[in-house]
């Protein structure tokens, strides 16, 4: 068993409208981490993870899960599965937790513009 305290988060700026709290652990098979997202992320274009498949729970607020296809009403409750090399943003007042398998790498994710 391995629990991370709260106060052993690390506090990540990943934008502008956007901080993460990531729950660091030696495990490489699995990571987590809580997003709090006010506007937009990213601010322009879209996100993809080329490596990990991402679960996010909707902890608090609501806001759209967009595509370059589609925009997704999302509220507290709600489960988004995100696959691997799947582009997306965020958008509205939100506090998501977010599981990666594999761990999450900032390596792996990039943002596009389109």
């Amino acid at each position: 068993m391995i629990i991370i305290q709260s106060s052993q988060t690390n506090k990540v700026q990943a934008s502008p409208t956007t901080s993460i709290w990531e729950f660091t652990m030696e495990e490489k098979s699995i990571s987590g981490a809580i997003a709090a997202i006010k506007d937009r992320y990213p601010e322009k274009g879209f996100a993809v993870n080329r490596v990990s498949k991402e679960l996010v729970f909707v902890i608090s607020g609501n806001g759209h899960i967009i595509t370059p296809n589609q925009k997704k009403p999302i509220q507290v409750g709600d489960l988004v599965f995100l696959d691997k090399r799947e582009t997306y943003a965020w958008e509205g007042n939100l506090t998501l937790f977010m599981a990666n398998t594999p761990k999450f790498d900032p390596k792996q994710h990039k943002i596009s513009d389109e």
